[in-house]
């Protein structure tokens, strides 16, 4: 499958704590930049954090029932590879990020089980991160 990169725009009212929080949390590579918006190289697609006022979602979160979890809505991520699945949650604890929803494996003995974890950045933009273990489950029913 030959997946092309995205491009996502999301609002930050801190672009320099937003920036700290991708560039070293994560360790995404910058590209282009000014003082209202950064974009990052997240995992080979455009992020672009962007300077906005707080957003409802921002203010209070709205979660979904998923697994027995509160899912917060909106949120956005990427699909990882098993093992940089595992590094990403290895790496976000040993830096005692937050999480929202703590990396567990969703739908155990299920069709789409998955590994995931869900945070916020520090503008409050909810971030999940997910691995199949067999990718051919990605859009299985």
């Amino acid at each position: 499958m030959s997946i092309q990169p995205f491009h996502l725009a999301i609002p930050v009212f801190d672009v320099p704590l937003a920036r700290a929080f991708y560039r070293d949390v994560f360790g995404l590579e910058e590209g282009r930049s000014c003082e209202t918006w950064v974009d990052f190289n997240f995992y080979g697609h455009q992020l672009v954090i962007h300077h906005h006022p707080k957003t409802p979602s921002q203010e209070e979160a709205v979660t979904n029932p998923v697994d027995g979890h509160d899912v917060p809505v909106p949120h956005f991520g990427v699909v990882l590879k098993w093992d940089q699945w595992e590094a990403l949650a290895e790496r976000l604890k040993s830096l005692d990020t937050p999480f929202v929803i703590e990396p567990y494996i969703r739908f155990t003995g299920q069709v789409g089980e998955q590994a995931t974890m869900f945070l916020l950045d520090p503008c409050g933009n909810a971030l999940e991160f997910k691995a199949f273990k067999d990718m051919s489950q990605l859009f299985a029913k």
